[in-house]
């Protein structure tokens, strides 16, 4: 028998020309994965900003002003640690750079209300002398938070913040002070309120011009306007800790992503109790958790494209699901790091995949409200949307859908959102605007030289680490020596 018809229909193939390969389509949306690419490219063109010597000049004098108030305030009546170790995180509290809910901030909008947002952890307390792990008082708690008694410090301790402490008489008649992060935050914006109010009696040449000091629930907001720019610094109050603490202890015996690109050692150096309390907790006594310091090491493992899209969803979902003010940035930044966990490593370093993790950071967060289940990354059995009700997870959910059916048009507005804040902020800078009081650039001569040099330095770690925290030491007797660290290296 001839195999006749095989043998001249391979000969008819090698002379016909193959047809170029079907793009690459979204089965939920139809939407073309290169085009959602370039979206996102656009996206972060925009969202990202370069700084020029100016602008690091003026981001290094509004940290140096924030910097001296704090040195300030501690000198108002002792209270603050005299060597203290602050956070700056690169993002406002509304960005989701920390846990703390949204309900009482009120609204600033980047282009509007400020060009650049900082989050800065400063402790109240420090108990650094402790070995790992830390056992905290949760019996009053729920997961994720606790309660804190100052029976863990000395009398000096107590003497000064018992004034911020809401007082527990036991029984046999021993008193116990616990750490209030209400009271801490009343104190705090009080504290700053004064300073402010006396530099300003006293204004020097390049200071710059304090915008808005607002008391946004036990966070304190300020909007700074120096030279063109103005800079919003989201200033909390934390109780800081060495080590790592007992609740989180089974979540290191875990496989993740970062094991073997980052020591054990880096990832629980330490963590911090933020003033947020719990759905049914007791405002007045509970703190929250945070691995913040934590979370700056994994950063470091997270691939550029998986980042992209992550700032892309971001934006979206800011816009979309802020009334009611269900979920908030963090949520979505833990359900990124459930997802480094759970893909291998090979996949999410794809530089042409951030179209693939946006769709799928949205299919996670539409799955969590659906479920109603979004554990705390490092502590899996603290379910963050447990306390929410069906109603609100649903609207939620259906309003994602409409993003998963249409992920390109989305992108579009996040696009044309982020061009008109930059905009805006072009606009001030050309009319000069934000502050009457002139640039320390304009003062010329030599004295200037050593501030040029640490601008010049401050813009080459800006671009250098994008995204990165800056830990800073700072002694309140001697502000103009400050010592950064990113990361793990100093400066």
């Amino acid at each position: 028998m001839k195999m006749a018809a095989p043998l001249a229909s391979k000969a008819g193939s090698a002379g016909t020309t193959s047809k170029p390969p079907f793009p690459e389509l979204d089965f939920r949306s139809g939407a073309r994965v290169e085009e959602l690419n370039k979206l996102i490219q656009e996206f972060t063109k925009h969202d990202q900003r370069e700084y020029d010597d100016q602008r690091a000049l003026e981001i290094h004098t509004a940290k140096d002003f924030i910097f001296s108030m704090l040195g300030m305030v501690q000198k108002l009546d002792q209270k603050l640690p005299v060597a203290n170790e602050y956070l700056l995180l690169s993002g406002g509290v509304r960005e989701g750079v920390v846990d703390i809910d949204l309900d009482d901030l009120n609204v600033y909008a980047r282009g509007t209300d400020y060009d650049m947002d900082f989050t800065l952890l400063v402790p109240a307390l420090k108990l650094h002398d402790r070995n790992q792990p830390v056992t905290l008082d949760m019996r009053h708690s729920a997961l994720c938070h606790s309660w804190l008694s100052l029976r863990l410090f000395d009398e000096g301790t107590i003497s000064k913040w018992k004034d911020c402490c809401t007082i527990v008489d036991h029984i046999n008649g021993a008193t116990n002070y616990f750490f209030s992060p209400t009271k801490v935050a009343d104190w705090f914006y009080d504290s700053i309120s004064i300073v402010l109010s006396e530099i300003q009696k006293k204004p020097q040449r390049g200071m710059p011009k304090v915008e808005k000091v607002e008391k946004n629930g036990t966070i304190i907001s300020i909007i700074l306007g120096v030279g063109s720019s103005r800079m919003l610094y989201d200033i909390v109050p934390v109780v800081s800790f060495k080590g790592w603490p007992a609740v989180a202890q089974s979540w290191l015996m875990e496989n993740h992503f970062w094991d073997g690109k980052i020591t054990e050692e880096e990832v629980i150096s330490g963590f911090y109790l933020v003033p947020a309390c719990s759905y049914k907790g007791k405002k007045d006594n509970e703190w929250r958790l945070s691995f913040a310091r934590s979370e700056v090491q994994l950063k470091k493992c997270i691939s550029s494209s998986l980042m992209q899209a992550y700032q892309a969803c971001k934006a979206i979902i800011i816009k979309l699901l802020s009334r009611p003010k269900a979920i908030s940035p963090y949520h979505l930044r833990s359900m990124m790091l459930w997802a480094c966990d759970r893909l291998p490593a090979n996949y999410l370093a794809q530089e042409d995949y951030a179209a693939h993790f946006l769709l799928g950071l949205i299919d996670d967060l539409q799955h969590c409200l659906v479920n109603k289940m979004c554990p705390n990354y490092f502590i899996p059995q603290c379910n963050m949307l447990e306390h929410l009700s069906e109603e609100t997870v649903m609207l939620h959910a259906r309003k994602l859908s409409s993003v998963r059916s249409d992920p390109a048009e989305h992108l579009r507005t996040a696009i044309e959102h982020v061009k008109a804040a930059n905009r805006l902020t072009l606009e001030l800078q050309r009319r000069g605007s934000t502050t009457s009081i002139p640039s320390p650039q304009s003062d010329g001569g030599d004295t200037n030289q050593p501030d040029d040099r640490l601008a010049k330095k401050l813009q080459q770690l800006v671009t250098e680490n994008p995204g990165k925290s800056i830990s800073v030491f700072i002694n309140p007797d001697d502000v103009t020596r400050p010592h950064f660290r990113i990361d793990d290296k100093f400066f």
